[in-house]
């Protein structure tokens, strides 16, 4: 089905265009949160305030992609698949204060519905007039790449004709760094270096992706902008740890070839893979094990926008999905910022140091969550 509309927004700024620019770059922002932005547009202040900084994300990446793809609501059948790794994150906090300094009596009314993993998506199908499917995967970092897949199949299956999809994620908070922190997941430095010899943990990131796809036949009849193609997708788990990913790359195996073979592509035929790379010890070499044991001496340009954007947990592979599209447009592959020099161990050809010019005609992007909880989807250029 076609992509047919993209939006953004991520420490790089608001919109596509920022994101993109910034990820030209061989260095990353010096802060991973998201800089002051004009909400103003999505609604007054009273609105605003009933919105977790999740949800008004989802809102903000998901109007961009809606203008971008020139579609008018009520779209009766049109489902939206916006997801979130943690949810309401904040609201918890906030309404957690208000309760232990001023009584029972005084918890916000709305701390339920700014709370729930699913207002992201709620918000969005309200917003626009979204009456198909409207769901939530809550996949921990997986979960931004199985909402694209599962709103897909929405198309596929003949459910939907258009869907909305992607991730959000505002969980930038002392106590969630101090337990990403204390299980050892976060960088001792506050540097993300994936692949690096050197790399040991994540930089947390926040932020929102979406993209808007449509039943092929319909976008073209309706003269849409094709910006690229989502052509195959697939989830599988690692039945092996909560946190660890299995060490030979066995789950992640089955989801790449899995998603190629959903996609009718060989693995011959991937030009790049938008990596999950993390910049843990543990989860960047398990994905290489599963690559080089997918491609064998088939060897696709690998970048991680991780580098750039920091891990933002479930919007992460929304944002990724963003890229991959972008990259298909622009035929340059983003440099994977922080890495200097590439573990020995993982064997991949990352792109380092400055964007590459390339012919990408299909890219692989590759998710993988606590839980065991893997996701691929496979992107292919649109040519007129």
């Amino acid at each position: 089905m076609a992509v047919v509309g993209i939006g953004a927004l991520s420490c790089a700024g608001v919109g596509v265009d920022a994101l993109w620019d910034a990820l030209q770059l061989d260095h990353a922002p010096a802060s991973k949160r998201l800089p002051e932005f004009d909400a103003s547009h999505i609604g007054g202040p009273k609105e605003l305030r009933r919105l977790d900084p999740f949800s008004l994300y989802a809102l903000i990446a998901a109007d961009e992609a809606w203008k971008m793809s020139g579609l008018e609501g009520p779209q009766i059948d049109a489902a939206c698949v916006v997801t979130s790794g943690i949810g309401g994150l904040q609201t918890v906090l906030e309404q957690v204060r208000v309760l232990n300094e001023k009584g029972v009596s005084r918890v916000s009314p709305f701390m339920v519905p700014m709370m729930m993993p699913n207002a992201a998506t709620a918000a969005v199908s309200m917003r626009f007039g979204l009456g198909g499917p409207c769901e939530t995967v809550t996949t921990a970092c997986a979960a931004g790449t199985h909402a694209i897949g599962n709103a897909a199949r929405f198309i596929a299956s003949g459910r939907s004709t258009v869907a909305v999809a992607g991730g959000a994620e505002a969980v930038m908070v002392e106590i969630a760094e101090a337990g990403f922190r204390n299980m050892t997941a976060l960088s001792n430095e506050e540097f993300s270096r994936p692949f690096d010899v050197a790399r040991n943990g994540f930089v947390m990131g926040e932020g929102a992706g979406v993209l808007v796809l449509e039943e092929w036949e319909h976008a073209k009849a309706r003269g849409a902008t094709i910006l690229a193609e989502v052509i195959g997708a697939a989830s599988t788990a690692d039945t092996y740890h909560i946190t660890a990913p299995d060490p030979e790359g066995n789950g992640a195996v089955r989801c790449i070839e899995t998603a190629l073979a959903d996609a009718d592509v060989s693995p011959s035929e991937v030009s790049h893979i938008n990596a999950h790379g993390t910049s843990t010890p543990l989860n960047d070499l398990a994905e290489s094990i599963a690559c080089r044991r997918v491609f064998q001496e088939h060897r696709p340009l690998v970048t991680s926008i991780k580098g750039h954007l920091g891990h933002s947990l479930g919007a992460a592979g929304a944002l990724e999905a963003v890229v991959s599209v972008m990259t298909l447009q622009k035929q340059i592959i983003p440099p994977t910022a922080g890495t200097t020099v590439v573990d020995p161990a993982i064997d991949l050809d990352i792109v380092l140091g400055a964007p590459r010019a390339a012919e990408v005609e299909v890219i692989l992007s590759n998710s993988f969550g606590f839980g065991g909880h893997n996701g691929s989807v496979v992107f292919r250029r649109f040519a007129d």
